[in-house]
């Protein structure tokens, strides 16, 4: 038996359902199907093209040694080797960062333009969601200022005008627009109509979306994650929503253990009763995790104390030509 398939099927077998109806040995083995007719393209094949991009022309000029680095630390059979290597980093940034940095800046040092992993959209996906920056609804929890950019894989430019997706859960693992067993009160029928901690935004002309929204809490059998889909043909809608059924990529965020557990300290973390999954235990995280780094960087916005809030931000490759049909709990009407 292939060695990759051996991991995933031990990795199932060992795996029990976390929110009743999500069965995350289903979803393992799903992602692992998708990622395998997918192609790999490690940095060093596009390293001159991300050196000639307009976003490091309007970067500081320091990173070239940096660049090579990351290239050195980041190559694929370094990823093979290690499988856990993304899930042991700290992905703290020592950068003075602010919400006024701009994000030419942020992502100038970025190497990664490697395609990220597919993976299911779960069983909490809502079509329909709000075009929006700010997706807190006044829902409780840690300030999280969130930076995405997306690359195309065969050009390692950034993709303007598609849409970015973002879902996940509240403080105590709870995610809005679906009523389920096992997904916080299910005699609570209000939740379809709720949309904490979800929404849409078109990328720039450097393939950037900022989000505001709350650190995510986590629910048994998962670790701590946020949701991401990228809509490349999608249009927005004159209710401020769009509706599409296809994406180019379905994906998933993670972040530091060490993070994790500074946040889960914190009110209203600290009440989630539900189990908390490391990430080292995660089956999907690990899936990911071998062929690329799908951790959100960070910094403290309140000086030494993750109280103050996090800016993250993250960057990934998605194949543009990628037309995959996406299955939804539910539809938001606004």
């Amino acid at each position: 038996m292939h060695l990759k398939t051996l991991f995933a099927s031990l990795l199932a077998a060992g795996l029990a359902i976390a929110h009743p109806g999500h069965n995350i040995a289903a979803e393992i083995a799903e992602s692992e199907a998708i990622m395998a007719q997918m192609s790999h393209r490690s940095l060093d094949h596009y390293a001159e093209e991300i050196r000639r991009s307009s976003l490091e022309e309007r970067a500081i000029a320091r990173r070239n040694a940096y660049i090579l680095k990351l290239i050195e630390e980041r190559s694929e059979t370094h990823r093979i080797a290690s499988h856990t290597t993304p899930i042991n980093t700290n992905h703290k940034s020592s950068k003075n960062y602010t919400l006024n940095t701009p994000v030419s800046e942020i992502f100038a040092t970025n190497a990664t333009c490697i395609l990220s992993p597919e993976v299911t959209e779960g069983p909490y996906y809502v079509t329909g969601e709000l075009i929006r920056t700010d997706l807190t609804d006044k829902e409780p929890g840690l300030p999280l200022y969130l930076d995405i950019q997306v690359l195309n894989i065969k050009t390692c430019k950034p993709v303007p005008n598609a849409y970015v997706e973002v879902w996940h859960t509240n403080a105590t693992g709870v995610y809005s627009g679906v009523v389920a067993n096992g997904n916080g009160n299910f005699a609570d029928k209000t939740n379809t109509k709720k949309t904490y901690n979800r929404g849409v935004q078109p990328t720039t002309t450097d393939g950037v979306v900022q989000f505001k929204t709350i650190f995510p809490g986590h629910y048994t059998g998962r670790t701590t994650h946020t949701h991401v889909m990228v809509h490349t043909n999608a249009v927005a809608l004159a209710n401020g929503t769009i509706k599409d059924t296809t994406a180019s990529h379905v994906g998933q965020f993670f972040y530091d253990q060490t993070l994790i557990n500074e946040v889960t300290k914190l009110a209203p973390y600290s009440g989630n009763r539900q189990t908390l999954t490391l990430n080292s235990k995660d089956g999907i995280l690990r899936q990911a995790s071998v062929r690329g780094d799908p951790f959100v960087n960070y910094v403290y916005l309140g000086g030494g104390s993750v109280s103050g809030g996090l800016l993250g931000w993250i960057a990934f490759g998605i194949d543009t030509t990628l037309a995959k049909k996406v299955s939804a709990a539910g539809q938001f009407n606004s």
